[in-house]
């Protein structure tokens, strides 16, 4: 779509939103406030991820205009607050852009995506300094994030720091090490203790991950759809028997487990 389509469509819907949110638009969405409309940012986000791991193209433009909504009606509320627009949001994240792309925008010049990487986070650290904020290696996350890509984030930087295992061989080492200390404090009776333990073995399980260029969260997201599915198969062989999981042995279970995962693999 040529740009100038593309600015006339963006102004369609700044001018729809505008008219929901007048006097004889719509109730509810001028009764929204940034607060109440925290979980919708949230949703549609996720959503917009679902649909692209489905890889429908149609479902990616319509949860992409979803979240774009959520971002032009959070602009228009504080534009009527006489605080900002969405014309300054607009031109606040492309003058960021420009600011950490110096190899694109300006005389340096940069081809690894390991240099251009550090360059972003230099950048980000004088923009913070000019603020008048302390920078500090680990920085700030979103208090919301969740915590397995926040962990990824921290090793991540703890790592460009030089903080960290010379190999992949030292982060397994650690999976153990802390797979030990978590089964040595189920041993005891301090939940806490467990609590502590088997958060350090997430979190090394995590550093493990970024050795690999694994993203945990995607590998878990994976996995619970692995878990489900086979679950389900479980649970349906089992209804065609006229059966119930309650009335079941774990042994059987655990055949039809290993059944659906053969199924799988195309074993069956």
């Amino acid at each position: 779509m040529p740009q100038a389509k593309s600015t006339e469509a963006l102004m369609r819907l700044i001018q729809t939103v505008s008219a929901l949110r007048s006097p004889g638009g719509c109730p509810w969405d001028a009764k929204q406030t940034p607060e109440s409309l925290k979980p919708y940012i949230i949703e549609e986000a996720y959503e917009v991820i679902d649909a692209i791991d489905q890889g429908d193209t149609h479902s990616i433009r319509e949860e992409l205009g979803d979240l774009l909504l959520q971002v032009v009606l959070q602009s228009r509320i504080f534009e009527e607050r006489n605080l900002f627009s969405l014309k300054d949001v607009a031109i606040g994240i492309a003058e960021k852009l420009e600011r950490r792309h110096p190899h694109v925008f300006g005389p340096t010049q940069q081809d690894k995506a390991q240099d251009i990487e550090r360059q972003w986070e230099r950048i980000k650290q004088q923009e913070k300094e000019q603020q008048g904020q302390t920078p500090t290696t680990l920085g700030t996350l979103p208090v919301h994030l969740p915590a397995l890509m926040k962990a990824r984030k921290i090793t991540e930087r703890a790592s460009r720091a030089g903080f960290d295992w010379p190999g992949v061989e030292g982060a397994i080492e650690k999976v153990h090490e802390e797979l030990s200390e978590c089964k040595e404090a189920i041993q005891g009776t301090d939940r806490r203790k467990m609590e502590d333990e088997l958060g350090d073995l997430l979190f090394s399980v995590v550093n493990l991950g970024r050795f690999l260029d694994i993203d945990a969260e995607e590998a878990l997201g994976r996995t619970i759809k692995r878990f489900t599915k086979r679950f389900t198969y479980v649970e349906e062989s089992l209804k065609n028997q006229k059966r119930s999981m309650e009335a079941t042995s774990f042994e059987e279970l655990l055949t039809l487990w290993q059944q659906a995962k053969q199924l799988e693999h195309g074993n069956l």
